[in-house]
């Protein structure tokens, strides 16, 4: 399908610069953290809109896959290619900050935009938008962000990406544009959600399997000025559950996250004595005044990590509010829950450091000596988190023989969203060779510093079996999931009515099904 010809229209509309046919390029930008599946049959990178639109045009009309690719930081298949000959589109050619509204209290991105640009974009306005981003945001892009979903950043206050959007341009399979929420009155702009059915929300979460996101607006809030931050310590995770919940349902904490022993160890095994020093200056650099930055610099140098050594369970809250009393009155609040559920209280270090530095390097995504790395997740509410913990560690204690045969370490995060979820994550770590997106992704220096191991098929494999029964048992148990991509259960999990509905969708919108074809189960 990807001709001479097709190249040379393509060309004409984007300018050759913007095409690829390097063998390189078109595998590494077609994995994701743990596939590596089909190479791109081509690679584009378009300037702005008009060339997203007439690129996507000619290729479907052409019988060619289209795939959208933001910042690469997922890991359930979102954009790796299902068939040869995809064309992929590198959106982060597209990455400008469009216009700021004071007024009007919106701010409107390409979404080629990482969370880190649009952060750096609102520095010293004084405004922030209600979800403001991925741990990952130096490379994840609000585009990829929407289209796959996503928490962290603000998510413990105002849920996850998806929420924080008002409105979407986005280029169909024929090229038209769409625009959604009031942006699709003919005089109108991008300034409220809800005008009629909710059009906004129909492309988020869609993994691009509906059409190509070319901008978003997305909500602004008023930035507050003060902080908080508590970490406790418990000796089980139904505890640990139950305070996390509590204070999710009270509202206290913009982020509350916790992690299981091993998932802490390798927290500290995987960070230097170097990124120590960069993280407090972050935190130095954050700290109002010279006097109370030296001081609390001080403070949590001579913290150090000796603290962690006799935790089990453990769960941070980052809190804000407009006044230091009103962050000061949730963080006595937060102290009183977890104390009542038999929680413990720990130094403040490891939410300080993290808070100060919140774009950091993605080093994260390989274990401590260069192991893989992958997570799993499942989204319940509060009430069903413990139970389906229990089912969670049940399942991998059945496959206890073949962790111990492949040397696979498993982790746990857990985090709750908006004020009536819980967020579920485990994490494997295993002995195997690092894959491109790894090595151009993770920091050289830290790169250098680690171990690094041979090819290990038989681990990779049974890693994948494991997570594939995860996912399984989430669909049984109910579970809501953020990237579903290509990896996990949508159309199983699905209603008739509810799935009946989605392919009408897809029939409409992109007829030839060349849209990011098996994403969504599509």
């Amino acid at each position: 399908m990807i001709d001479d010809s097709l190249i040379e229209r393509l060309g004409a509309l984007l300018g050759s610069e913007a095409l690829s046919r390097d063998a390189e390029t078109r595998d590494f930008l077609a994995q994701d953290i743990f596939t590596r599946g089909v190479p791109a049959g081509l690679v584009l990178r378009p300037a702005n809109i008009e060339q997203l639109g007439a690129a996507v045009a000619e290729a479907a009309a052409a019988g060619c896959a289209v795939i959208a690719r933001g910042g690469g930081m997922s890991y359930s298949s979102g954009y790796v290619p299902a068939e040869a000959d995809s064309v992929l589109i590198d959106m982060r050619g597209m990455n400008r900050v469009l216009e700021i509204n004071r007024q009007d209290m919106f701010v409107t991105v390409e979404a080629g935009t990482t969370w880190s640009e649009l952060h750096e974009a609102l520095k010293g306005t004084g405004l922030r938008t209600p979800y403001w981003g991925t741990l990952s945001g130096i490379h994840a892009t609000v585009g990829g962000s929407l289209s796959q979903n996503s928490i962290f950043w603000g998510s413990g206050h105002h849920g996850s990406a998806a929420e924080s959007a008002l409105s979407l341009k986005v280029v169909l399979a024929d090229g038209a544009v769409l625009d959604t929420g009031s942006a699709g009155h003919k005089n109108a702009g991008p300034f409220f959600r809800q005008h009629g059915p909710d059009l906004t929300g129909l492309f988020c979460g869609d993994c691009g399997a509906l059409g190509v996101k070319a901008t978003a607006t997305l909500r602004l809030a008023p930035e507050s000025s003060s902080r908080a931050f508590g970490a406790f310590a418990f000796d089980d995770y139904p505890a640990m559950l139950a305070a996390m919940a509590e204070i999710s349902r009270q509202d206290l904490a913009m982020e509350c996250f916790g992690f299981d022993p091993f998932l802490q160890a390798q927290r500290m095994r995987r960070e230097s004595l170097a990124a120590d020093a960069k993280n407090l200056l972050g935190v130095m650099k954050s700290t109002g005044g010279v006097g109370k930055a030296l001081a609390e610099g001080a403070r949590i140098a001579m913290t150090g990590r000796g603290f962690m050594e006799d935790v089990d369970w453990s769960f941070s809250v980052m809190i804000e509010d407009r006044t230091e009393e009103g962050a000061g009155g949730r963080l006595e609040a937060v102290r009183r829950i977890a104390v009542g559920e038999g929680g413990r209280e720990l130094p403040d270090t490891v939410p300080k450091v993290l808070r100060a530095n919140p774009f950091g390097p993605v080093n994260s995504i390989i274990g401590p000596e260069g192991e893989r790395w992958v997570p799993v997740h499942g989204i319940f509410p509060h009430s069903r988190a413990v139970a389906a913990m229990n089912a969670i560690r049940k399942l991998f204690e059945s496959y206890e023989r073949t962790l111990t045969e492949h040397e696979i370490g498993v982790g746990h995060l857990l985090a709750t969203v908006a004020g009536n979820c819980t967020v579920l994550e485990p994490v494997f770590f295993w002995p195997d060779a690092l894959e491109e997106i790894h090595r151009l992704s993770v920091e050289p220096g830290h790169l250098r510093g680690i171990r690094g191991f041979p090819e290990n098929p038989a681990a990779r494999a049974a890693v994948t079996e494991i997570r594939e029964a995860l996912i399984a048992l989430f669909t049984e148990l109910g579970a809501a999931h953020l990237q579903l991509g290509k990896s996990y259960r949508y159309r199983e999990g699905l209603q008739d009515a509810n799935w009946r509905l989605i392919e009408a969708l897809k029939k409409e919108l992109d007829p030839g099904r060349r849209m990011n074809p098996g994403a969504l189960g599509l």
